[in-house]
């Protein structure tokens, strides 16, 4: 009996109670339930039973197919002690549920060898009592360890799959890490390129601003002579920055500013740009035709191939330039008489750097960036770039882009 102060009957007593068990508890399931109570002693009880009941029941609902099985199987073993003409029946009924909750739960190691002992056991204790009354033949007997034996061969193939299957996601997971290395890497050489690409910009034009004054302004002519060969470097150097910036810039979205383009018209722009370098010049075919591109990259790609060619001839040597169609596509074709080069060095001449022989010093080779650029730009249209080329037979470059059809161009 809980004390009372005099004066006070007992009900008033138990509510002041009440609330100061509600008042204590400040949980959110005490406060939704206790409202909903009773005063009596029961509804007070009611409130700490509910979220016990609750916690118990969201702690079995994870195991509920395995208490289900277990269920399934003692009724199996109940019908093959009591229901002896059934014969096989349950006993099959109790193995097919266990290799098909296995392959659903995929329980862990020590978990299924103690299932597998224990239905194993049981089927095989009451199949021996009812061969023992003769209630069962004793062949039906052997069954027990053939079945066994079976899941457990079952139970090894899955374990050995899933061993497998989880060395090749490691295995996936670890290239997916290294591909994304990988891409980090090139993003911070491509970023690299393009900030130093920027910053030396300005102080290489401010430099050979200042140089090409100097030559101007002096009398002396050793002074000259060094600030000819101090602008020709700063020159050379700023043609460096400007190819790698456009490298860099290669995988960028913004890349290419696409536009239908005359590719003839490109040819014979090309031609007159270059035709008064001493070579002896030819115009090849020249068929009508539009792609779709940039047309300042894809005039970039064809002064490299020009470039390249009267790098590798002499004054007097024949460079044709062509457009034609093959299949769908368009022919930038630049075809040399110069000294050409061996099969060996055409696997490598669009590697950025790289100069084909016999021109591998600076001055007559160039960076060794005109070819990758070539590559960079036909690959950003979709196109691609091949070569042809003999030692002392010339070289014929052909840059290679979808053409766009004459509806779409008209």
């Amino acid at each position: 009996m809980y004390p009372t102060e005099p004066g006070q009957n007992s009900s008033a007593s138990f509510e002041d109670r009440v609330k100061i068990v509600r008042t204590q508890d400040r949980s959110p399931e005490v406060q939704r339930t206790a409202p909903a109570l009773g005063t009596g002693v029961h509804g007070v009880h009611g409130v700490h039973v509910l979220p016990t009941l609750r916690i118990g029941l969201q702690r079995i609902r994870p195991a509920s197919p395995d208490i289900a099985w277990a269920v399934f199987v003692g009724l199996n073993l109940v019908a093959m002690r009591l229901l002896s003409n059934w014969q096989t029946v349950p006993f099959l009924a109790i193995w097919i549920s266990l290799t098909v909750i296995y392959g659903f739960r995929l329980w862990r190691l020590q978990p299924t060898i103690l299932t597998w002992a224990a239905v194993t056991l049981a089927t095989g204790g009451i199949i021996w009592v009812q061969v023992l009354k003769g209630q069962q033949d004793a062949d039906y007997l052997a069954e027990v360890p053939l079945i066994s034996l079976m899941f457990l061969v079952m139970v090894w193939h899955g374990r050995r799959r899933l061993a497998a299957t989880q060395e090749r996601l490691t295995a996936m997971e670890q290239v997916q890490r290294i591909s994304q290395e990988n891409v980090r890497l090139l993003e911070q050489q491509r970023q690299f390129l393009q900030d130093a690409s920027h910053e030396l910009g300005t102080p290489i034009t401010v430099a050979l601003g200042h140089a090409e004054l100097i030559e101007r302004a002096t009398v002396d002519e050793s002074v000259a002579a060094d600030a000819r060969v101090v602008t020709g470097e700063l020159a050379r150097l700023r043609r460096l920055t400007n190819r790698l910036l456009l490298l860099a810039s290669a995988g960028t979205p913004d890349f290419l500013h696409v536009t239908p383009v005359s590719a003839d018209a490109l040819v014979l722009d090309a031609l007159e740009r270059w035709g008064n370098t001493p070579r002896r010049w030819r115009l090849g075919e020249v068929a009508e035709a539009t792609v779709l591109g940039d047309s300042d990259r894809l005039v970039v790609a064809l002064d490299a191939l020009l470039e390249n060619a009267i790098a590798h001839t002499e004054p007097g040597d024949l460079i044709e330039i062509s457009v034609g169609l093959e299949r769908g596509n368009v022919v930038l074709a630049v075809t040399d008489s110069g000294c050409g080069m061996p099969p060996t060095e055409l696997d490598r001449i669009f590697r950025r750097f790289s100069r084909a022989q016999p021109y591998r010093n600076r001055e007559a080779g160039g960076f060794g960036l005109g070819l990758p650029i070539v590559q960079a730009i036909a690959e950003a249209h979709h196109g691609s770039v091949r070569v042809r080329s003999a030692s002392g037979e010339g070289s014929t470059f052909e840059l290679v882009i979808p053409a766009v059809p004459d509806a779409l161009a008209s």
